[in-house]
C-alpha cells in the first residue's frame, strides 16, 4: 500500500513539473527587423533592441544608407537604394521576419513588402508614412498641416540634402524625451539626403496588399501628423493599431511601451 502512495505521488509530482515547464516556456522567438526614420540612425532603437533582446527576441537593426556612420553620397540615394538594404539584411536571415519602420522607413518597409512579401511576418508602423500606390513621402507631407516638419527644413545649395534649423530638432522630434535623451538625438543629427522624399512608391494588392500589417500612433507627434497617420492608415485598411501618447520617437521617451507593442502585435 505505502509503495502504491509513493508511486502516485511521484507520478503527480513529474505531471505537475512538466505542466509548469510547458507553462513557463515563453513563445518561440520572432526576429524583428528594425528600420531608422530620416534625420536618424541606429542608435535610435537601441534601448528597443536591448529590451527586445532581454526578453528572448532577435534583433537586426538596419543602417540606411547615407545615414549614421555611412557616407554613400546623397546624390545615389533612392527609395529602391534603402529598400534592397534592407531586402539584403532580411535575406541573410534565417525565417521571416517583424519588419518595423518608423517615419521616412514607413517607405522603405512599404517597398520591402512589395519586394519580399512571402519573408515578412508582420508590418509594423511607428509615427510612419504609408504611401499608397504611387505616392511619394513628399505628396503624403505635403497633405499634413499640422506638421512642424516643414517649417524647420533648411535645404542645401545643392538642393541633396535637407537640414533642420538647430533649435527644431527637439520640438519636432522629441519634445517628451529626457535630457539625456534629447541630447542624444541631437548630438547624432546629420542633414538628411533629400532624393529619396520625391521618389514614388509601387505597391501591388498581390504583393504588399497580402502582408500583415500594424500603426502604431504617436498622439503627439509633431513630424507626422495624427491626422495624417489616421487618413494613412484608413486608406491602407489597416485595422490593428495601438496608440502612444507620445512625441515623434516614442522608442526614446517610452521605449517600454514600444517594446510591449511590438511584442503584443508580433504574437
Amino acid at each position: 500500500m505505502k509503495k502504491l502512495i509513493f508511486s502516485v505521488l511521484v507520478a503527480c509530482t513529474l505531471l505537475a513539473i512538466e505542466s509548469c515547464s510547458d507553462n513557463d516556456n515563453p513563445a518561440p522567438a520572432k526576429t524583428f527587423v528594425l528600420v531608422h526614420g530620416a534625420w536618424q540612425a541606429p542608435y535610435a532603437w537601441q534601448f528597443v533592441k536591448s529590451q527586445l533582446e532581454q526578453k528572448g527576441q532577435k534583433v537586426v537593426v538596419v543602417e540606411l544608407p547615407g545615414h549614421g556612420s555611412d557616407m554613400t553620397p546623397p546624390v545615389t540615394l533612392t527609395i529602391d537604394a534603402y529598400r534592397d538594404k534592407v531586402v539584403t539584411a532580411i535575406n541573410s536571415i534565417t525565417g521571416n521576419v517583424v519588419l518595423v519602420g518608423h517615419s521616412l522607413g514607413g517607405m522603405v518597409i512599404t517597398a520591402t513588402a512589395e519586394k519580399i512579401p512571402d519573408r515578412i511576418d508582420k508590418l509594423v508602423y511607428i509615427g510612419a508614412f504609408l504611401p499608397a500606390n504611387g505616392q511619394s513621402l513628399l505628396a503624403l507631407a505635403s497633405t499634413d498641416s499640422t506638421s512642424q516638419l516643414g517649417t524647420a527644413l533648411v535645404p542645401s545649395a545643392d538642393q541633396l540634402t535637407l537640414g533642420l534649423k538647430p533649435d527644431r530638432v527637439v520640438p519636432v522630434f522629441i519634445a517628451d524625451g529626457s535630457d539625456a535623451v534629447k541630447k542624444l538625438v541631437v548630438d547624432n543629427y546629420r542633414p538628411e539626403p533629400a532624393i529619396p522624399f520625391t521618389n514614388p512608391v509601387s505597391i501591388t494588392p498581390a504583393n504588399f496588399g497580402r502582408v500583415n500589417k500594424y500603426y502604431i500612433y504617436t498622439t503627439q507627434d509633431q513630424a507626422v501628423g495624427l491626422p495624417l497617420q489616421k487618413r494613412m492608415v484608413a486608406a491602407a485598411g489597416i485595422k490593428n493599431t495601438v496608440t502612444l501618447n507620445s512625441s515623434h520617437c516614442p522608442f526614446l521617451s517610452i521605449p517600454d511601451q514600444v517594446t510591449n507593442a511590438l511584442l503584443t502585435m508580433a504574437n
